[in-house]
């Protein structure tokens, strides 16, 4: 199974979409910053479950019962999801790594600084954040999974998506 991981799209729905048309993942996770990119997308691939928090630019929007940090299932491993601000991340990953450890999750995905990572820890999580979606030449995260396990997690770019056609 794939799970698609988008951040900081800030309207920018044409390289989402061209994800989505090339992954085919099984499901998306939009991890904030136009909060409102995400639910366009679900409205256009409703046959996608997909997972969203909204972000620091989405403060001024009138999302009702968005949770700013979603621990949940999805594809069959344990994910926390935040856009990363309240986690203060652009200053490190120690309170989002904290966070993430106690809810004892498979992978940490966060957003908001617009700079790609993938990585693990000596612990075995993974923590991802996907870069921004907000341009053709953005970035993306993808995570595989297998047996109720990540089996891959990385990171993809526009000249990616060519090799899932």
């Amino acid at each position: 199974m794939k799970i698609l991981v988008l951040s900081d799209s800030h309207s920018g729905l044409r390289f989402m979409r061209q994800c989505i048309n090339a992954v085919r993942p099984n499901a998306v996770v939009h991890l904030g910053d136009y909060y409102d990119d995400g639910a366009t997308m679900a409205q256009e691939y409703p046959h996608l479950y997909f997972y969203g928090v909204p972000g620091n630019c989405d403060k001024y929007c009138n999302i009702v019962g968005a949770p700013e940090t979603l621990i949940s299932m999805v594809c069959g491993v344990r994910l926390f999801m935040t856009h990363g601000h309240l986690h203060g991340v652009k200053g490190g990953l120690d309170r989002l790594l904290c966070d993430a450890s106690i809810h004892q999750v498979q992978a940490a995905l966060f957003g908001h600084t617009h700079s790609p990572m993938c990585a693990r820890t000596k612990e075995g999580m993974w923590i991802l954040n996907p870069g921004s979606c907000a341009c053709e030449s953005g970035s993306a995260g993808l995570i595989t999974v297998e047996n109720g396990e990540i089996s891959d997690c990385r990171l993809l770019q526009q000249s990616d998506l060519e090799s899932f056609s």
